[in-house]
């Protein structure tokens, strides 16, 4: 007898061929439940939410029964397929002749997936799609078959994806034609499938047509996301355009980075106990080689009664090590600091941001907006699998955005609160960590000690566990001291602990509350400490967090790094703090507030300021270092000089700037928030420091954010050159927004308020930021104006580089208005003066580059083409790759108007090959206008003409200079 289930439209049933009844609409939504998860037990309470959502009738349970009890009579005759009842719930138990049309489709595409012969894969998948009928679970409209099916639509999508590449690989393109154009119309953002549409078309003789359908798909992409074809489409429509006879498909998920993250912190150890929460998460968990049932979309574990040090991150992070080789793909995390006593609580728009650059997702493929970056997100984790541990979560509302959305990977949540609400509209499974039991407790302290000396003294142990009242943060840090001092019976440990508890009691009231319980063990593991490392431990309290490295803590202790070490380590081994990536520290959300609250009460006033002030000073002139590299400086912001024992780092390249800006922003970013009274100068100074790398990171909400801050505390102390450059990183961050108003708003006010300092080279900057805002909108003349102005006061300081910047910029708009061409020339060859008596290889590069312009809108391509290939040289000296990429674009758009195709052609696609590599913000607009143009030129290159492509050199993406030319695409500025 053979019985197969389907779900896969809608819900059925048949017992060799022949239909069973299954009931009306409810009662088959409960046999779909139990088929999701075939041979694997469902408790009442999913039942019930997933089957009736947010409207289960007051009877719930008993309606149920009768639902399960009309099933079991239905399936009675296989004797194959038997409901049965569990503790909690129920299960549906098959034999080997029964099969479910998912469980089907999945292992058949798994196996597809396995095999390296793609004739044989080809037909797995056509066989595994043959068990689709119609939309999954038809009628069914639930919270839960609604997220259920579009995971399912996702994966049909995947195979059939997987299918289109063998097909193609396997020379099929005409047959497959029809069928990729009717589903890239219902799929008009998928650029994989773009892809394989545009080889179809390709290899039919239509290469118009692909490119055609490029054009549309890039259309799609910009105004629905915000963003440009990735870098395996634009392979594809460059290999169109080069006329490649025979371009291979893409293989594998859509085109993407192909970073593996694995931020998991580091392993717990000794972790012991949690044996029923580990196989709960177990029994959650999709196998590797199958992917079984539907994952759910999130796993949450929450502390019973929100109480926090119970152990829920350090569960979260075994199990997580322990399954990770099931997630081949990738193991995200982050810390949300939910009930960070700092209030620093982590905005999903910035935890999603962390993900996409996780993933390598250059910051010129990342969109703006939470929406458009959750879009690309999912769409990175569609056909992957990836493990997001999402730690400390306050809410739902947090959570929701970093859920993945597709099924083979798994989300799970920690959080002091229960986020029931998951339950109920993504089917999250919740699991309930509470207390450690006597034993369990027991088990734990033993795993740290060794049986042998927690058998020695039971009696010890059972008041050890009673003091740390189930806490799992408290029995560690007892653990660690004990076992820092082996020679001290346990007996005596207890009675200190006693002792510390009792003092503690009579200030706390004793009302037996856990928090209560492990402050008593905090006091007690606190005061063990040496007194140096007791300072540090208090001292720490004052950083910002969300973590620091080593230097941090030394310019905050005062101390030379070797000794910084050394309490640090005492520290860990204490358990009081935790190293959790190489080389970075943080605590507990408990340790942090009760290390906050002892530097309150036992350190004066003069030691937190003191200490405060080395801190901020290593973190601002570190970043004001940093920022000098990635920008050429011009007009600098000086910092008072650093307080002693500040120990600024020191960074000798643009590389170590930018690696330290990517360890340290968010900790800049906490200290300009968290800054303390009497410290508004280090706001917004640092603000300014960080502001070049949030932009060129396309960070613009946090540069709008900690501008926004900074001008509160600058107004706070009337504080005008603080308010002139907190207007101008507002201006900024409101210009690459798109909000210009807002930008010409703050930058107006910042020009009144450097006009009232008498500060000329602020005046200087910020008539070249209206200046891009004029030209921008084509007012050239306005723009024309600024420039000049900003001449005048880069000369009234002798500010030779400004002026030169500032001469290239009036050349530029003077030829945009065409009627002073020839003056242009003359301002530029002032610049190149300028510039070649001060050195800057840089600027000369900027300079050449404004005679090639200059040439070429007079019509002289041949000293055009001379100009422009001095420049490349020597951008490419200056490994300023961004503007060597321009100026071979400027040199193709030369090379055309001359007539010389091959030549055009041969720039473009070397300024695209760059392009590529170094992935800048702002590269998206100046690709799409080379696109364009090579879209332009005859489809065939003739035989024997044009030079082969040279592919510029591996060497990572420079930051872009500060200015900006006014005939380019918004691009990052200083």
């Amino acid at each position: 007898m053979t019985v197969e289930f389907g779900v896969l439209g809608g819900v059925e049933a048949h017992i060799d061929g022949r239909p069973v009844a299954l009931g009306h609409t409810r009662q088959r939504g409960v046999l779909a439940v139990l088929l999701v998860d075939v041979d694997r037990p469902v408790t009442t309470d999913q039942l019930t939410e997933r089957v009736w959502g947010n409207h289960a009738p007051r009877r719930a349970r008993t309606t149920l029964h009768s639902y399960l009890s009309r099933l079991r009579q239905a399936l009675a005759a296989t004797g194959e397929a038997v409901i049965a009842r569990q503790p909690g719930g129920y299960v549906l138990t098959t034999s080997d002749t029964v099969t479910v049309d998912l469980h089907s489709f999945r292992r058949t595409a798994a196996e597809a997936r396995a095999t390296d012969d793609d004739t044989r894969a080809a037909g797995l998948l056509e066989q595994a799609l043959g068990s689709w009928r119609a939309e999954p679970f038809a009628a069914l409209d639930t919270p839960w078959f609604n997220a259920l099916r579009d995971t399912l639509v996702q994966e049909r999508l995947a195979a059939q994806l997987d299918l289109g590449d063998l097909r193609l690989r396997l020379g099929q393109h005409a047959a497959l034609l029809p069928e990729l154009s009717a589903r890239a119309e219902a799929h008009p953002l998928d650029e994989r499938l773009a892809g394989q549409l545009m080889l179809a078309l390709h290899r039919c003789g239509r290469s118009a047509d692909a490119l055609d359908h490029f054009h549309r798909t890039r259309g799609r992409l910009g105004e629905e996301l915000g963003i440009e074809p990735g870098p395996a489409l634009r392979d594809i429509q460059t290999a169109v355009l080069r006329q490649d006879t025979a371009p291979a498909p893409t293989p594998g998920p859509p085109a993407s980075p192909c970073a593996v993250p694995a931020q998991l912190p580091l392993a717990v150890a000794a972790f012991t106990g949690r044996d029923g929460e580990l196989a709960q998460l177990d029994a959650i968990l999709p196998a590797t080689a199958d992917p079984g049932p539907v994952p759910q979309a999130a796993v949450v574990i929450s502390a019973v009664s929100g109480t926090a040090g119970v152990g829920k991150t350090a569960l979260a992070v075994h199990w997580a090590h322990r399954v990770r080789n099931a997630f081949p793909d990738g193991q995200l995390y982050v810390n949300l600091r939910g009930f960070d006593p700092g209030g620093s609580v982590v905005d999903p728009t910035e935890a999603v941001r962390g993900f996409l650059d996780a993933f390598g997702v250059p910051p010129a493929r990342i969109p703006n907006g939470l929406n458009a970056q959750v879009g690309l997100y999912r769409s990175l984790l569609a056909g992957r699998r990836v493990l997001v541990v999402l730690d400390n979560a306050r809410d739902a509302a947090q959570v929701r955005p970093l859920l993945p959305g597709a099924a083979g990977c798994l989300a799970l949540v920690t959080s002091r609160n229960r986020l029931a609400g998951l339950a109920a509209t993504e089917g999250a499974h919740l699991l309930a960590v509470d207390l450690l039991t006597t034993d369990q407790a027991r088990e734990l302290l033993t795993g740290r000690l060794g049986a042998r000396r927690t058998a020695a003294e039971p009696a010890a142990v059972d008041e050890i566990v009673t003091r740390c009242a189930g806490l799992p943060l408290a029995l560690a840090i007892v653990a660690a001291r004990a076992a820092d001092r082996p020679h001290i019976p346990l007996g005596t440990l207890a009675h200190e602990l006693r002792s510390v508890d009792g003092r503690l009691d009579a200030l706390d009231g004793g009302d037996g509350d856990p928090a209560t319980q492990v402050r008593a063990v905090l006091s007690w593991s606190y005061q063990a400490l040496s007194t140096d490392a007791a300072r540090l431990f208090r001292l720490l309290g004052l950083h910002p967090g969300p973590d620091t490295a080593l230097p941090a803590v030394v310019a905050l202790a005062g101390l030379p790094p070797a000794r910084t070490r050394v309490l640090l380590t005492e520290l860990i081994r204490g358990n009081l703090l935790t190293e959790h990536t190489a080389g970075r520290y943080t605590f507990h959300d408990l340790l942090r507030a009760y290390a906050t609250e002892l530097i309150t009460t036992h350190d004066s006033d003069a030691t937190r300021r003191s200490a405060t002030h080395r801190m901020l000073d290593h973190y601002l002139h570190t970043a004001h270092a940093a920022d000098a590299l990635l920008t050429r400086r011009q007009d600098p912001i000086t910092p008072a000089p650093a307080q002693p024992g500040a120990r600024p780092e020191e960074l000798g390249n643009r590389r170590e700037a930018l690696a330290w800006f990517t360890a340290e922003h968010s900790v800049v970013l906490a200290a300009v928030e968290q800054t303390p009274a009497g410290f508004e100068a280090h706001t917004w100074q640092l603000a300014a420091a960080v502001a070049t790398f949030l932009n060129r990171q396309g960070r613009w909400p946090a540069l709008a954010a900690a501008h926004a801050t900074a001008l509160n505390a600058a107004s706070r102390r009337e504080d005008r050159a603080g308010q002139a450059q907190a207007h101008r990183g507002l201006g900024l961050a409101h210009t690459q927004l798109n909000h210009r108003e807002d930008a010409r708003a703050h930058y107006a006010l910042a020009l009144g308020l450097f006009e009232q300092l008498g500060d000329h080279t602020g005046q200087a900057r910020i008539h070249k930021h209206l200046g891009r805002v004029a030209s921008d909108r084509g007012e050239y003349r306005e723009a024309l104006g600024h420039a000049h102005e900003a001449l005048a006061h880069y000369r009234a300081v002798r500010n030779r580089l400004g002026q030169a910047v500032a001469l290239d910029h009036i050349g530029r708009y003077q030829v945009r208005l065409g009627d002073q061409a020839r003056t242009a020339l003359a301002h530029s060859r002032q610049a190149l003066a300028l510039v070649e008596e001060i050195g800057d290889l840089n600027g000369q590069a900027y300079t050449w580059g404004s005679f090639g312009y200059i040439h070429q809108h007079l019509g002289e391509y041949g000293q055009a083409v001379e100009c422009y290939r001095q420049a490349i040289d020597l951008f490419h000296k200056t490994d300023d790759r961004f503007h060597e990429a321009t100026s071979l674009a400027d040199l193709g758009d030369t090379h055309r108007a001359a007539a010389d195709s091959d030549a055009a052609r041969d720039a473009w696609i070397e300024a695209l090959t760059i392009i590529d590599e170094i992935s800048l913000l702002g590269t998206a607009p100046l690709r799409a206008k080379i696109l364009h143009s090579l879209d332009a030129l005859p489809s065939h290159r003739r035989a024997g003409t044009g030079s082969p492509v040279t592919a510029a050199p591996t060497t990572p993406p420079p930051s872009p200079p500060a200015t900006r030319r006014p005939d380019r695409p918004p691009r990052p500025v200083r």
